[in-house]
């Protein structure tokens, strides 16, 4: 069985999606999560293209032991020392430097001949393994781009220290059996190529980034690179729980392992979910809630004498289980404390008591509490912001019926500590809640995207709400969660508001450690 490394992307690429825009506490949770996943590389981010990336790279970097780090990096200078400051603090740190090949790519976006690329290449290659052992070469736009001319400047670059030599589908472009070829060509073309690692990354944009991945492995490739979720710009990346499964499941065709605890999937791609507001679809494979559901009788009859005459994936072997354990009012400290251990959360005492009082402020008034339930209460604990100054809403009233013009009364605790109050009417009741909301506040906001879904099952299922706006022309995300639809929809508006504030509070500390 050959190894395949794992190569994540989704702190970096993945929050290139449209609409998605992670604070650092969210990206250290989501890096933490990655980790238990099993991940080998993980792409935190592209540190020199903000303070904030900066920060949130090299505090990954120093907070992940057991999965390498790595940046992304432009083949500049500039670029490089910028992510070595931020990595070098890491356990193993690493580069993935990047410059396009494609003819389109290198006469219209980089305006350079094939002959300057190869020397950039090789100058920025040498110049980066001076800092870094390890050294990922991208060629942007590999599938699009000269297969000798790959071959050429793909020997120099391993001359020049390169450990990974990486061949994006950028754009989603080619096909299973072209992109292995192309791998294929690579590897009996290239008289050094067995010094490195091979690697795939591909793009969804014609629904193969999977399909090309596998095809990658057929033919040499020994790392993937994608997301989870599959999210990413435009159409996405390679999903990277889709990939490790089918390796599984198909083990009688394809002999490859990889390090991923696949029970850790479901958990994994709840997380990234959440965080950034991209809700995975009903059909998606692997993870999607419909994935082990059957509407049709013939296959509910084929299920009930045998799970696998309609299912070929089990729920536990991806982390979904049916003895999914009911907390209630009467349920203590120790029964709590040893649920959420077993969700994979480690907390202080401190935060472990603010879960608590949260656990039985819901229990007053919801019967039972499901690992959903606990799943909103551990995450928001855990990027708890309270140290930042932000919008605290103290309280609201919404009045609406169907002869009624909606009017809401909202009570807000501003960043200077002080208290404010009014009333605003709009054509709906969550507009006339956003419109009393944005009144109280002195940012111009521009409400660009409003996502609302339950959590669980039930009349009493909690409602949670992703948001996307403008805040001082400034794109960013929002959230809530509560039993309350206009109760998560207002919390969601605040916390897009407040993380203009934390991103402030981040900058600052990246600007006084740079």
């Amino acid at each position: 069985m050959v190894q395949i490394k794992i190569f994540d992307t989704t702190l970096r690429d993945g929050e290139q999606s449209p609409g998605v825009n992670l604070n650092q506490l969210e990206k250290i949770e989501i890096a933490k999560q990655l980790e238990r996943f099993g991940i080998d590389i993980m792409e935190a981010g592209f540190p020199a293209s903000s303070q904030g990336d900066f920060e949130a790279v090299k505090k990954i970097a120093e907070t992940i032991q057991d999965v390498s780090v790595t940046g992304l990096a432009r083949a500049k200078k500039s670029d490089i020392d910028i992510a070595w400051e931020a990595l070098k603090v890491a356990k193993e740190p690493r580069l993935h430097l990047f410059i396009a090949t494609s003819p389109i790519h290198m006469e219209h976006k980089l305006m350079k001949t094939p002959e300057e690329v190869i020397e950039t290449s090789v100058n920025m290659v040498s110049y980066a393994k001076e800092k870094f052992t390890h050294v990922e070469w991208s060629a942007e736009d590999a599938s699009r781009s000269d297969l000798d001319f790959l071959a050429t400047i793909i020997e120099k670059v391993i001359d020049a220290g390169a450990t990974v030599i990486n061949l994006p589908d950028t754009v989603g472009y080619t096909t299973p059996k072209e992109y292995g070829e192309m791998f294929r060509y690579i590897k009996e073309n290239v008289p050094n190529i067995d010094k490195v690692d091979l690697s795939a990354h591909c793009h969804d944009d014609l629904g193969l980034a999977v399909a090309n991945s596998l095809a990658a492995i057929e033919n040499g490739a020994t790392q993937i690179e994608g997301t989870i979720n599959g999210i990413g710009e435009r159409a996405g990346n390679a999903a990277l729980e889709e990939f490790a499964v089918a390796l599984n499941i198909r083990k009688d065709f394809y002999p490859y392992n990889t390090n991923l605890v696949l029970k850790e999937t479901k958990r994994t791609s709840d997380l990234v979910s959440k965080f950034t507001g991209m809700a995975v679809p009903g059909n998606k494979a692997v993870v999607g809630r419909n994935a082990f559901a059957h509407e049709s009788g013939i296959h509910q009859d084929g299920v009930l004498k045998n799970a696998s005459t309609y299912e070929i994936i089990t729920p536990e072997l991806v982390g979904i289980q049916s003895n999914n354990l009911v907390l209630g009012k009467h349920s203590g400290r120790h029964a709590f404390k040893d649920r959420i251990e077993q969700l994979g959360y480690q907390l202080t005492e401190e935060k472990l008591s603010e879960a608590f009082t949260a656990f039985k402020l819901l229990t007053d008034r919801k019967k039972e509490v499901t690992d959903d339930d606990l799943f909103v209460i551990l995450t928001d604990i855990q990027t708890d912001t309270s140290d930042v100054k932000r919008y605290q809403l103290e309280a609201f009233q919404v009045q609406y019926g169907s002869y009624n013009l909606p009017t809401a009364t909202v009570a807000l605790t501003t960043p200077d500590g002080s208290r404010v109050e009014t009333a605003c009417t709009g054509q709906g009741s969550v507009e006339a809640l956003y419109n009393t909301i944005e009144r109280l506040m002195k940012e111009t906001i521009h409400l660009t995207d409003f996502n609302l879904s339950s959590i669980g099952q039930g009349r009493d299922a909690l409602a949670e709400v992703h948001v996307s706006m403008t805040v001082n022309d400034t794109p960013v995300s929002g959230r809530g969660a509560a039993q309350d639809v206009l109760e998560a929809a207002a919390q969601a508006f605040i916390n897009a508001v407040n993380r203009v504030f934390l991103n402030q509070h981040s900058n600052v500390t990246a600007k006084a450690q740079i």
